[in-house]
């Protein structure tokens, strides 16, 4: 009995993925197999469950912005629900009109890429160097374990995020860099403490927010003004401390 052609497709992809005879060399190690799923599941379900399990990943990506509430770094994890928080209460603030649901699916979406590809701190110039790269190939091989056409749909949405070329990017991207200005804000300099680091270059890497919301970039001048006066940020050569 033939397979319908979507099905047909899913087996012969999830093969691939999964057959341990003949692909252990070529791919990496999966959550999933260490505690394969049961036989018999529906091929689609069995990807789609394989990638959930895989982005369980996504909680031990440790990113450098401090915790307001406890004394360690957050996760990217935790980092992404916090922005679809964001996105749901500040979403008034946006300078264009702005689907929240579709600009949620990108806060969520946006650092999935970091699992394979790692965090790349904001003021690490060297550690930026490949960065898109390095998430683009992160990009391929975690979408690809999804379903074709799901696979197509989270490889849009964080080509749109990347690309800020829509206002719900625009928005989450401006989302991105608010939030660990807050949690810089409450840890009196965080990361803004960083060798070499200045007041000058947090505004220029915040900057983005402007470009989504001048209210939202009103108020973190504001903050990092503030933070630059009590000394939590380095002013610029030449300025006096």
């Amino acid at each position: 009995m033939s397979l319908p052609i979507g099905e047909e497709q899913d087996r012969s992809l999830l093969a691939k993925v999964c057959d341990d005879s003949d692909v252990t060399e070529q791919r990496r190690e999966l959550l999933v197999d260490t505690t394969p799923l049961p036989e018999g599941l529906d091929l689609r379900l069995h990807r789609q469950l394989t990638f959930l399990i895989e982005i369980d990943r996504l909680k031990t990506v440790l990113r450098q912005s401090p915790l307001a509430s406890a004394p360690r770094r957050e996760n990217d994890a935790e980092h992404s629900w916090h922005l679809t928080m964001m996105v749901v209460l500040l979403a008034p603030y946006a300078d264009e009109a702005i689907d929240v649901g579709h600009t949620v699916e990108l806060v969520l979406v946006h650092d999935l890429v970091e699992i394979y590809a790692g965090d790349t701190p904001l003021y690490d110039t060297a550690a930026g160097q490949g960065q898109l790269e390095r998430e683009r190939l992160a990009a391929d091989e975690l979408f690809g374990l999804l379903p074709d056409d799901q696979a197509a749909r989270i490889r849009a949405l964080w080509d749109e995020f990347e690309e800020r070329r829509t206002p719900e990017a625009r928005f989450a991207k401006a989302m991105d860099r608010l939030q660990p200005l807050l949690l810089n804000w409450m840890a009196r300099g965080g990361t803004w403490r960083t060798p070499g680091v200045t007041a000058d270059d947090v505004r220029r890497r915040k900057a983005v927010i402007g470009d989504a919301s001048a209210q939202l970039w009103e108020a973190a001048q504001r903050l990092i003004n503030e933070g630059e006066a009590r000394g939590w940020a380095r002013p610029a050569p030449g300025q006096p401390a």
